[in-house]
């Protein structure tokens, strides 16, 4: 059992996507839309799969005309596994091939854990533990017909510890659960696809303007650079997953967090 080994190239060659064929799963906002951008500037061909946003089809469009690549915008509720496999198939059907699936879709809430109703807990795993694995899933069924593939799923760091001063128990368990379902399926899947994991710290999205301002001083307080990162920040990472730039690379899982993580 090894994984595929490219030949030795140029290192920028080693990073370059193109031709390949590229899911993301929240692809249309946030994180999902700069790794859509990023694979896309690499050379891939994209499909952004969305949920409830209303403007996925222009961002395709201007992700294509952009990057001079083929993108394609496709609606699917990742927590349903019957939509999600329906429409990653046709996706390859559409693109002649895949090779790369991102997931990366995910939802938070703040609950203290004596408070949460079995619905509250349960929408939390169905999106972000279930939909990571139904995703991975529909995908790795063609790379095992294939031969070939990779699987990257968008963590946190909230995998590794536990987030102050909110109480959000259901989302970090679902990520711990993200991250030791990417090594198994790392060892599972080695003859045919590498899996991988990316934990990003605290991003600058729209969503974190929603929590009150002693929240955010409270995580500037602890990240060591103090700052967030950008969307943009992460995307060179997620190339470098999807990419024979990381051949050797299956079951890792790349912190990136401002040093976050570490006093």
């Amino acid at each position: 059992m090894v994984l595929a080994q490219p030949p030795n190239q140029h290192v920028t060659k080693a990073f370059d996507l193109t031709g390949k064929v590229a899911v993301v799963t929240g692809g249309a906002r946030g994180i999902g839309l700069e790794v859509s951008r990023g694979l896309a500037e690499a050379g891939a061909n994209v499909a952004l799969i969305y949920h409830t946003s209303d403007t996925a089809e222009t961002i395709a469009a201007e992700i294509a005309s952009t990057n001079n690549v083929h993108a394609a915008a496709y609606k699917a509720n990742v927590a349903i596994q019957s939509e999600i496999e329906a429409v990653v198939q046709q996706i390859a059907k559409d693109f002649g091939r895949l090779d790369i699936m991102v997931a990366n879709s995910g939802i938070a809430s703040n609950t203290a854990a004596e408070d949460y109703t079995s619905d509250q807990w349960s929408e939390i795993m169905k999106v972000n533990l279930d939909g990571a694995f139904y995703s991975a899933q529909a995908a790795g069924r063609i790379f095992k017909e294939q031969g070939r593939g990779n699987v990257i799923f968008t963590a946190s760091v909230s995998a590794t510890l536990v987030n102050l001063p909110q109480k959000q128990a259901a989302y970090n368990a679902s990520k711990a659960g993200v991250v030791q379902l990417a090594k198994c399926l790392s060892v599972e899947w080695i003859d045919y696809c590498r899996v991988n994991c990316i934990s990003p710290g605290y991003i600058a999205t729209e969503i974190l303007d929603t929590f009150p301002k002693e929240w955010r001083d409270k995580w500037f307080d602890l990240i060591p650079a103090k700052r967030m990162a950008q969307s943009y920040e992460l995307k060179g990472a997620y190339v470098f997953c999807a990419s024979d730039a990381s051949s050797y690379m299956t079951g890792a899982n790349l912190i990136i967090d401002g040093g976050y993580t570490l006093p």
